[in-house]
């Protein structure tokens, strides 16, 4: 989808921006002596878009200034008279790319499609994309040769006539600072909870708009956040904005035993705003890969979580009818706001073997599982992520899914193609970001981009109206729990501990004492019953040279028959979902060829 584009006319720049999303409010323009902007999204504070865009036009065009990127959720274009600015923000929800050759860029755009030629696409991020679920958003890499990815928090400067000066990352604020000092018993927990309450009521604060719809589930983290928005509505004098509450009922089903939790968060919430409106939608026909191909073949690029998209679709469709301007969730929270687990790495590596054993039994006995489990996955893995995903897949081999970890490569992805276009040296790289030279530090990166992955927002913001934005994963909010030490998060058996408390004066009872909440499995399961041979189909007929040469089409279509009797787990079955992503996504492509030069209305802003 194109937003704005920056282009070159007479060796001039000029950039458009779609008329309708202007209307929207989902790109702003602003102009001064100094340049214009064009920000897709908003900077600072959702409600006042024009005001972020002119501070964010005037603080990144003083000369030697390199000041930190805003927060926010935004891509934007400055063109100053000595030079181009491009730049995204850290959380990097909303894209932008650029097409170079030689040094030179000769376009800019929000959509990768509009850049690429379907004709000329790039090998390696297809294994990049393959190694597992948080490959695209922090790759240069994009599907099509000559066009590259802004990455979050990056800021690529041009000269008037588009020759590359430069790329460097700023940060918002540094989210991985050292622990703060403690007590052994923890006694700091009151204080940290006063830090992230204050934290969390601000990202909240920043992402509201006119009419703000919160997806409530009656769990701990979305009900959080819509109870602080109702707060933070009901403080306003004269009713500023207005609530709207959204949620997905299921009445049969696993999903059925979360309808009481949903109906005491809405009680609650509408306690404090009562002029909030519930917007049930009925989910009970919702199942995964629904309208698959659509969903994954239509996106800009790969989308693969495309599976879950008719569930989230049907709550965008109703937030649409009823005008709102942004939809805040609750994603993020497990790895954000939970204790962090590779604090045992840390004492490990560190020689503290003796309080690393003493902390990995606690948190065994508070999650239910075994120590050896716990060593392996928060000390062993992080260490040797590669070698440990081999030794396990030879364990678990018999099956397709048997042992497949995150970044093995998938058995129907043809050993010649990952040779010759770099999918170990794409496998290492995951494994680097994922856990980095500190995985208790690189965790927060990750969790960035696995925990809200949000093209559909993307895809749909034209006809939606809003993009999805997710406070628990605000850089203040992560800034926050990154300081804390592991004495004030850590509490067996009772998660998310510094949360919960920040957060008790405001949850109702039976949502601040749950610790389980019941996982989408079931939707997924049905999902597969409904359309497993609508998905095997799908790969069999499937005529894009590329998927042939990329995959052993009957091994995938073997993955699919077990996962359909719920062989493998989450991990074996992310990889068979971006898979078949991937070749709806390629199936597609060609057809949609015609119109990728035919962007949106647009209206010159300089």
């Amino acid at each position: 989808m194109e937003a704005l584009r920056l282009e070159w006319a007479g060796g001039a720049p000029r950039v458009r921006a779609s008329e309708a999303m202007a209307r929207q409010g989902l790109v702003t323009t602003v102009s001064s002596r100094a340049g214009t902007a064009a920000v897709v999204g908003w900077v600072g504070s959702a409600r006042d878009r024009a005001a972020g865009a002119r501070g964010l036009l005037d603080d990144s065009g003083r000369q030697g200034a390199a000041p930190p990127v805003p927060a926010g959720d935004y891509a934007a274009v400055l063109v100053y008279r000595d030079r181009i600015l491009l730049m995204r923000d850290e959380q990097a929800r909303i894209p932008l790319f650029f097409r170079a050759s030689g040094g030179r860029v000769s376009a800019v755009s929000t959509s990768v499609r509009c850049l690429g030629s379907v004709t000329e696409l790039e090998p390696r991020y297809f294994c990049r994309y393959l190694t597992g679920n948080l490959a695209q958003p922090h790759s240069d890499l994009t599907p099509f040769a000559g066009v590259h990815r802004v990455l979050g928090g990056e800021v690529v400067e041009l000269s008037l006539t588009g020759q590359m000066r430069s790329r460097t990352l700023r940060r918002a604020r540094r989210a991985t600072d050292p622990p703060e000092p403690t007590t052994a018993d923890g006694s700091c927990l009151d204080e940290a909870a006063q830090d992230l309450r204050l934290a969390l009521e601000n990202a909240v604060g920043r992402r509201m708009g006119t009419t703000t719809a919160c997806h409530v589930s009656g769990g701990t983290d979305s009900t959080s956040v819509a109870l602080l928005a109702a707060r933070l509505l009901a403080a306003e004098r004269g009713g500023a904005g207005d609530l709207v509450l959204l949620a997905g009922r299921f009445s049969r089903g696993e999903l059925a035993a979360e309808r009481p939790y949903l109906d005491v968060a809405m009680e609650e919430i509408r306690r404090h705003t009562p002029t909030a409106r519930p917007v049930i939608v009925d989910a009970d026909d919702v199942a995964d890969f629904d309208d698959f191909q659509h969903h994954a073949g239509d996106a800009d690029e790969p989308h693969p979580h495309a599976f879950r998209a008719p569930f989230w679709a049907r709550l965008h469709a109703a937030a649409a009818e009823w005008g709102c301007d942004t939809l805040l969730t609750g994603c993020g929270a497990d790895p954000i706001a939970d204790a962090n687990p590779f604090h045992l790495h840390r004492l490990a590596r560190t020689g503290r073997l003796r309080q690393m054993t003493e902390q990995a039994r606690a948190w065994a006995a508070g999650s239910e599982r075994g120590l050896r489990e716990i060593v392996r996955a928060y000390v062993v893995q992080p260490a040797f992520p590669l070698a440990a995903e081999r030794i396990t897949a030879l364990r678990g081999s018999g099956t397709v899914l048997g042992g497949l970890g995150t970044f093995n490569r998938p058995g129907w992805l043809r050993p010649g193609f990952a040779r010759a276009h770099g999918y170990r040296d794409a496998g290492i790289a995951e494994s680097r970001f994922v856990f980095g030279r500190k995985p208790e530090q690189s965790l927060y990166d990750a969790a960035n981009y696995v925990a809200a992955p949000d093209l559909l927002s993307w895809q749909r913001a034209r006809r939606d109206g809003f993009f999805l934005s997710h406070p628990f994963l605000d850089p203040e909010v992560v800034a926050t729990m990154s300081r804390l030490p592991a004495a004030a998060t850590f509490r067996p058996g009772r998660p998310k501990a510094v949360l919960r408390e920040a957060m008790a004066d405001l949850l109702p009872a039976p949502i601040h004492g749950r610790v389980v909440k019941v996982p989408f499995n079931d939707l997924y399961s049905r999902g597969l019953r409904r359309h497993g041979n609508e998905l095997i189909a799908l790969c069999r007929s499937a005529r894009h040279p590329l998927i042939a040469e990329m995959f052993d089409v009957e091994t995938l279509c073997r993955a699919v028959r077990e996962a359909q009797l719920g062989l493998g787990d989450s991990y074996s079955w992310d990889r068979v979902n971006s898979s078949l992503a991937l070749v709806a996504w390629l199936e597609r492509l060609d057809r949609r060829s015609g119109a990728l030069g035919a962007p949106a209305p647009v209206t010159a802003v300089s």
